[in-house]
C-alpha cells in the first residue's frame, strides 16, 4: 500500500479520449514491440477521475463501469502506487472499454496529473500513458515515448462512433500483414485551414485499420456511415474499434451524430480538448 501524500480535498480531472488521426506502423523490435508514427489529438470528452483523501481505493461509476474491474491491476490503482499516492479514487467511465481511444491509459494519466506530479517511467503503465499525461496534440513515435510538437491545428469537430464491440490490441497487431510501413513525412507541413489538414490526412493511414476491420467487419460500416453523414474524412483510431469523422463545425457534427444514432452503437460529437486546464 502506498504511503504517500493525501489530497487535502477532492480533485477532479478529465481523462480525455485519445484520437490517432494517423497511425503508421513502421517497424517491430526484436522483443516484439511495434514502432509507431502517429499524429495524436485529444477530444473534449472522456472519463473523469476524482481523487479524495484516502486510504487508497477505487470506485468505478458511469455508463461503462460494468466493463472494468476495480481490482489491484486497474491502471488507476497502478498509477497511484507508482506515484506513492494514498487516495480514494472514483473513475467515472464514460468511454467504451478496449476501444482504441486511450481509455485506461488516459485514466492512469489523469491520476498522475491530479496527483500533481509525473513519476519516473510512467510508460511502465503502458505505451500511451506519456502522451496521455500531456493530453495535447503531438507527433508520437517509437513505442510512444518520443513526443514532438506539431504545427498548429485548425479548429475542427469530430463524431466518434464505436460499434459496441471491444477489440484485442494484440489480436489486431497479430493480424497486421506488414510491420515495416512508411512513416509520415519527416517534416510535417503547416495546416492553414481545415481542408489543408484533411488533405494531409488523406495521404496518411492507420495501418491497423485493415486488420481490425477483418476481425470486426462492422468497423467498415461505421466508416461508411460517417462518410455518408458528411465527414470530410473517416478513419479508425488506434487499434479500434472506435472510428472518427472530421466535420467543419459543431452544428455539422451534432447533426451527423444524431443521424448515426442506432441501438448498440456509442456515438458522440466533440471538439478538441483545451490545450490547458483539463479540470
Amino acid at each position: 500500500m502506498p504511503n504517500g501524500p493525501l489530497p487535502a480535498r477532492a480533485v477532479s480531472t478529465l481523462a480525455p479520449a485519445k484520437i490517432n488521426l494517423t497511425l503508421h506502423v513502421t517497424g517491430q523490435r526484436a522483443d516484439g514491440y511495434h514502432l509507431l508514427d502517429s499524429l495524436v489529438v485529444f477530444a473534449g470528452l472522456g472519463d473523469r477521475v476524482t481523487l479524495a483523501p484516502g486510504p487508497l481505493s477505487l470506485r468505478i461509476t458511469g455508463p461503462f463501469a460494468d466493463g472494468l474491474a476495480a481490482d489491484g491491476d486497474n491502471l488507476c490503482l497502478r498509477a497511484a502506487r507508482l506515484a506513492g499516492l494514498d487516495a480514494a479514487i472514483t473513475l467515472e467511465k464514460n468511454l467504451p472499454v478496449a476501444s482504441g481511444i486511450g481509455g485506461g491509459s488516459a485514466d492512469a494519466a489523469a491520476v498522475l496529473r491530479a496527483a500533481g506530479g509525473r513519476p519516473a517511467q510512467p510508460e511502465t503503465l503502458g505505451a500511451d500513458v506519456p502522451v496521455c499525461i500531456r493530453s495535447a496534440p503531438v507527433r508520437m513515435r517509437g513505442l510512444g515515448e518520443v513526443l514532438d510538437p506539431i504545427p498548429p491545428l485548425p479548429p475542427f469537430h469530430m463524431v466518434l462512433v464505436n460499434p459496441g464491440h471491444a477489440l484485442s490490441t494484440p489480436a489486431v497487431f497479430k493480424a497486421l500483414a506488414r510491420r515495416d510501413n512508411t512513416p509520415m513525412p519527416a517534416d510535417l507541413p503547416e495546416w492553414p485551414d481545415l481542408p489543408a489538414l484533411v488533405d494531409f490526412l488523406h495521404g496518411c493511414r492507420n495501418d491497423l485499420e485493415p486488420p481490425a476491420a477483418a476481425l470486426l467487419p462492422e468497423i467498415d460500416n461505421c466508416l461508411k456511415s460517417l462518410t455518408d453523414a458528411g465527414a470530410m474524412i473517416a478513419r479508425m483510431s488506434g487499434s479500434g474499434a472506435t472510428c472518427f469523422g472530421i466535420f467543419p463545425d459543431p452544428t455539422a457534427a451534432q447533426s451527423a451524430a444524431q443521424a448515426l444514432a442506432r441501438p448498440g452503437w456509442w456515438v458522440a460529437a466533440t471538439g478538441l480538448a483545451p490545450a490547458k486546464g483539463l479540470g
